[in-house]
């Protein structure tokens, strides 16, 4: 019996960032505008449609953007306002939609297959869009495919604000008008190079044979080939906001002294956050718990910005523990879990001028993958 034709949609919440700020700061709306860190040393996090008028884009240095457009706004960012808004987006999808997965901070996938018995795919998710937009006040793109592919590429040429449908059967069709470097993965480089092959659009990759390609790009080739037939398998990953990193520490006896609880504590932290940029993930959120002797065990959570810094992580996690102890009572075990987690490092780091802080993170954890996690520790768990 042949499997039900795949029915995805591909949600993007435009601009998000500055559409974010746009809404605490309603002057900012149609101008151009820059979130990013400092004029002189930061890098644009994220831009305006009326600055790209200028030709500044994302992961441009501040200086040379302050250079294309002088009079353009610039906002430091707020990560925890970034965080709350995905979250509530978030919250939305998740109470309609049968499965789905969260791609980003700012980027969803549905897959609505099977749908179609009980009603159109179509309506259901135009309104969908429109209740998120009613409730945050945030833009969103969209478009309907058979596959991840196909709908993200429709997506971005929905934008801004839009959404479209590419029917079933259609998609190498579909894409065979657009530029080649429309193509996710498909960058500057790869791009010239195709050029000089003769190829500017995706028709023109579908018109060479496989081989052809191969020989030219190697494997990624062929591959190249296959997506430009608008052939893709990709699977929408369930998301699951209990996912999570923990740890925890019964120890041999039981501890009084405060401070050698708050070592452990600040050594557990440093382990998971340590797991966490290992598999290039950040967390929303932090517990603490607690267990005394006679096995009373409390916890207590809360929601931060998205992060995997041990600097960010450790005040919140002894915050907790403060608020959690009971004041001399012995503790019988200890620990810390990290949860709602996500792959969004990329897109949080850029807010801040935090170079110098993922040099030194990188540099410290190439140390613990070489000689172990315990080879380089905060004083205050020696």
């Amino acid at each position: 019996m042949p499997s039900p034709q795949r029915i995805i949609a591909h949600f993007d919440l435009d601009a998000f960032f500055v559409s974010v700020e746009c809404i605490n700061n309603p002057s900012l709306k149609g101008k151009p505008l820059i979130v990013g860190g400092s004029k002189e040393r930061g890098v644009v996090a994220a831009c305006s449609y009326e600055a790209r008028k200028y030709g500044i884009h994302s992961a441009m240095p501040m200086a040379k953007a302050m250079k294309l457009c002088p009079d353009a706004a610039v906002v430091k960012g707020t990560r925890g306002e970034y965080s709350k808004y995905s979250r509530w987006v978030t919250e939305i999808i998740a109470a309609k939609a049968p499965l789905f997965e969260k791609a980003s901070i700012d980027e969803f996938y549905l897959d609505l297959t099977g749908m179609h018995k009980y009603f159109n795919p179509w309506q259901w998710t135009i309104d969908l869009r429109q209740e998120i937009i009613d409730k945050t006040g945030l833009p969103i793109s969209f478009a309907l495919a058979s596959n991840k592919l196909v709908a993200k590429i429709a997506t971005n040429e929905a934008k801004p604000n839009g959404y479209m449908q590419v029917p079933a059967g259609m998609e190498k069709e579909y894409l065979a008008p657009l530029s080649a470097d429309r193509m996710p993965g498909i960058g500057t480089q790869t791009y010239q190079q195709l050029l000089t092959m003769g190829i500017k659009t995706l028709g023109d990759i579908g018109s060479r044979t496989p081989a052809e390609l191969e020989l030219w790009l190697g494997n990624y080739g062929v591959e190249l080939w296959s997506r430009a037939q608008g052939m893709h398998n990709s699977e929408v990953i369930p998301y699951h906001e209990a996912k999570s990193v923990s740890t925890e520490n019964t120890f041999d006896s039981n501890k009084t002294s405060v401070e050698f609880l708050l070592s452990q504590l600040v050594r557990m932290t440093e382990k998971i956050a340590f797991e966490l940029r290992q598999d290039n993930k950040m967390a929303g959120c932090i517990a603490v718990k607690i267990r005394y002797p006679d096995f009373e065990t409390t916890s207590r959570q809360t929601s931060i910005p998205y992060t995997f810094y041990d600097d960010e992580l450790i005040p919140v996690a002894k915050d907790l523990f403060d608020k959690l102890y009971r004041k001399g009572q012995p503790v019988r075990l200890i620990g810390v879990r990290l949860s709602e987690l996500t792959n969004e490092a990329l897109q949080t780091n850029l807010f801040e001028n935090t170079e110098k802080k993922a040099g030194l993170y990188k540099a410290i954890d190439a140390v613990k993958d070489r000689f172990g996690k315990g080879a380089i520790v905060r004083g205050r768990t020696i």
